[in-house]
């Protein structure tokens, strides 16, 4: 198998004949100590670490960076003027529930961005196909918009489908244009299948945005018939973190960029093969780099790939916030084959509004959340989903609790 087209990327960029694990690790060695001494002559949040490492064992000596941390005083990451400044993302994001965050990129790290997408989409997509695109476009430099781009640059033709159409539009738009690709949340693309009515001509999908659990994986590749590119990608990490290779076992690390770890519960660096909380130390960001930030995401380190790639590689990514776990919630219901989308809400009884294509599934809805909930209670409700609706996903599978309805 050909190695993957993020070690030919890294290997661009970076101006390497070649790409190894020791000259990976020397570049990282490079880049973090250039950051560090950086943040030395900011004199912001960093301002007292050192201003250089013997090695990369001793990053694990550092201080933790938190998200409270980053979303009370995002100035003091900044590392470049205002001016400088190209894109800034702030408000609450797909997973997480606390504190809205900042975050500050620069020209060339949005353009980093396009080239890492680009690489990861490159597995899937061919010139001239096209791809349908259902994140947001929000702007020059929003996702949606970037992804476009990164397509654009492979010789493939974006549908900016957008966030927020209803099931009706983006049917006609699927039969419209036959998108052979897809890159938008794995929900928002099984609500689509089973709404379209009729085999969609979507035959491969790079997936990203939520956990992407594996009942709504599953069913994914039933209908389309070919294994998915799952996507791990944060604000924090500048969007692009980590994609799936032709080999289907975990995803690539943007490792040129990012130097991540996983900690157990007390903070101590894991070995490899390990679950626990990624950890990322971000040395390709020129706004806004974090050392050692604490994602709140849970996965592990998988050993080297059988694709024969030099990155290494993460593991399925889950959160671990409240009561309820939202993956575990969403691979319970998501098999029900007439489930179109659901919300749920939790103020001591989990409460679950859903829709189905027959408006039917109480009982099979009430009993897959009690198995997956034992000792919550459970109250579901059940509509039929109208070709008007659209996704009931806005970037939060959980939604608040008021008067008993969410």
């Amino acid at each position: 198998m050909r190695k993957t087209r993020l070690d030919n990327w890294i290997c661009e960029i970076e101006s390497l004949p070649e790409l190894t694990r020791e000259g990976l690790e020397l570049l990282q060695l490079r880049r973090l100590n250039e950051t560090l001494a950086r943040l030395r002559v900011r004199g912001g949040i960093y301002a007292f670490y050192p201003e250089k490492l013997d090695n990369l064992a001793q990053l694990a000596q550092l201080p933790f960076t938190t998200p409270d941390m980053l979303a009370e005083n995002p100035g003091s990451f900044l590392l470049t003027s205002q001016s400088e400044v190209s894109r800034v993302i702030s408000g609450a994001t797909s997973g997480t529930t606390g504190k809205a965050k900042r975050v500050f990129y620069t020209q060339r790290d949005t353009e980093n961005t396009i080239g890492f997408f680009a690489a990861g989409i490159g597995e899937m997509l061919s010139p001239g196909e096209k791809c349908l695109i259902t994140f947001p476009f929000s702007g020059p430099f929003g996702l949606g918009d970037l992804i476009a781009r990164a397509v654009e640059r492979l010789g493939g033709i974006p549908i900016r489908a957008g966030f927020g159409l209803s099931w009706e539009e983006l049917s006609a738009l699927v039969s419209e244009t036959r998108p052979e690709t897809y890159i938008g949340f794995p929900a928002t693309l099984l609500g689509l299948c089973r709404m379209y009515g009729k085999p969609l001509p979507i035959r491969r999908a790079l997936v990203s945005g939520d956990a992407c659990p594996k009942g709504v994986m599953d069913a994914l590749e039933a209908q389309l018939g070919n294994k998915l590119y799952p996507h791990y990608g944060s604000r924090e990490c500048g969007l692009g973190g980590a994609v799936t290779c032709p080999a289907f076992q975990g995803m690539h690390l943007r490792e040129n960029h990012i130097i991540p770890e996983i900690i157990g519960e007390n903070g101590q660096v894991l070995p490899e093969g390990e679950y626990g909380e990624l950890v990322i130390t971000t040395i390709g960001l020129e706004a806004m780099p974090l050392i050692r930030y604490r994602t709140g995401d849970y996965t592990r380190i998988l050993p080297p790939c059988p694709c024969g790639g030099v990155t290494r590689r993460i593991d399925t990514v889950s959160r671990r916030e409240g009561v309820i776990s939202i993956e575990a919630l969403d691979s319970a219901l998501f098999p029900l084959e007439s489930l179109v989308d659901y919300r749920a809400g939790f103020d001591g009884t989990l409460q679950i509004d859903a829709r189905t294509t027959d408006g039917q599934g109480v009982d099979q809805l009430t009993r897959a959340a009690e198995t997956c909930c034992p000792g919550v209670a459970v109250t579901v409700r059940v509509s039929k989903a109208l070709p008007s609706h659209g996704p009931m996903y806005l970037g939060k599978r959980f939604v608040e609790v008021q008067n008993g309805k969410t």
